[in-house]
């Protein structure tokens, strides 16, 4: 397994190649890199919940002040307890506002279909009955948790949407964690084969209990439709981004976007930025939602196993064709550490993967390491 290793606390930060779905071949020049490294509009790619953009110094939201330019629009708003931001280039200023709204209204709608918190949603229909009965969704959901179960079976069941099943249990704001007891009786339920996917979009849980949220999948599967509805609108040079899962149309007319990836540690610095185009990246970390108890840190990514939060790495960065499936796979190999997940990556043809360890040391893929 080849694996470059750098720390994170040695260097101001590390600058990769340009990167998108198509290739990995095309290099940098040096100047160019010195160049890059001031542009405006780096998207940092943090933890999800989070949204920075690097404009000259990391800024938080420094976008709400930015003055406009002549055809990029742009709008930060609320959505599936997160922050989300679009920034688009359209020639037509009224179809450009008019899109922006479009894409806060598909996120919207995707919220209402699969938040847990919502009542109403087919999601929370499903925590209610499907123990009891199947239960009808819409093909929409239907596609997603079949992706969610492929998935799962690939890796093992390091991704599982059903760890909700212990995940209800934790409230991170107020310190509370199941009891041992609890753990002992709810680690049970979380088994993906417990989510029965039956004929005509039905769906029905094998067990009393069982529950399942797709924090792990949900947020890239918006902004990945979100990022469909602009191209099918004929945009060509976009990117919309949720809490830490971004994903780019084109490239920002004639120059690569430029994503970081924040320090787990220090919330004002950086430790890498990637020049991308036409990719999607999405990272998952221990350092947003979490509280310290007797020094054991527990944060909402939860162990399938274990019903625990793991404690190898601090952050995972995946980069790919599309955000609904780097989402997910930067779940997967935080829950399977450095070695499993590096292993697993290698073997995702059109992946890529930045692992940074409780260690403070940066890991890169083999992709990202030549």
């Amino acid at each position: 397994m080849a694996m470059l290793r750098k720390s994170i606390d040695n260097v101001n930060f590390y600058t990769f190649r340009w990167l998108n779905k198509t290739t990995l071949s095309k290099t940098l020049t040096s100047a160019t890199m010195n160049v890059l490294q001031g542009l405006a509009g780096t998207v940092v790619a943090s933890i999800k919940f989070s949204l920075w953009i690097h404009l000259g110094s990391l800024m938080a939201l420094l976008v709400l002040t930015m003055p406009a330019q002549a055809e990029w629009q742009r709008l930060p708003f609320q959505t599936m307890g997160t922050q989300a931001y679009v920034e688009l280039w359209s020639e037509d200023d009224d179809l450009g506002k008019d899109l922006l709204i479009a894409v806060q209204n598909e996120f919207e709608r995707i919220n209402q279909l699969m938040s847990p918190y919502i009542a109403s949603s087919e999601l929370s229909l499903l925590n209610r009955e499907a123990a009891n009965q199947p239960v009808l969704i819409s093909n929409e959901l239907y596609l997603l948790l079949q992706q969610a179960e492929q998935l799962a079976k690939l890796s093992g069941g390091a991704f599982d949407i059903s760890f909700a099943s212990v995940g209800f249990s934790y409230d991170y704001r107020q310190h509370l964690k199941p009891s041992a007891a609890e753990l002992t009786e709810q680690r049970s339920l979380i088994n993906y084969q417990h989510i029965q996917l039956l004929d005509n979009n039905h769906v029905m849980f094998a067990r009393p209990g069982v529950k399942i949220d797709l924090g792990g999948i949900a947020k890239g599967y918006a902004v990945e439709q979100a990022i469909g509805l602009l191209a099918k609108a004929g945009i060509k040079h976009a990117l919309v981004t949720a809490g830490g899962d971004t994903r780019l149309l084109g490239d920002k007319r004639g120059r690569p976007w430029i994503v970081a990836i924040k320090h787990p540690r220090k919330s004002d610095d950086i430790v890498a930025q990637l020049p991308l185009a036409d990719s999607a990246i999405s990272t998952s970390g221990d350092y947003e939602r979490f509280f310290i108890e007797d020094g054991v840190r527990y944060h909402h990514i939860l162990d399938p196993k274990s019903g625990q939060s793991p404690s190898g790495l601090m952050s995972v960065t995946v980069l790919g064709p599309d955000a609904t499936r780097t989402d997910a796979m930067s779940t997967t190999l935080f829950v399977m550490g450095l070695e499993r997940g590096m292993a697993f990556i290698e073997q995702q043809a059109e992946f890529e993967a930045i692992f940074i360890s409780s260690e403070h040391q940066l890991y890169f893929s083999s992709g990202l390491a030549q």
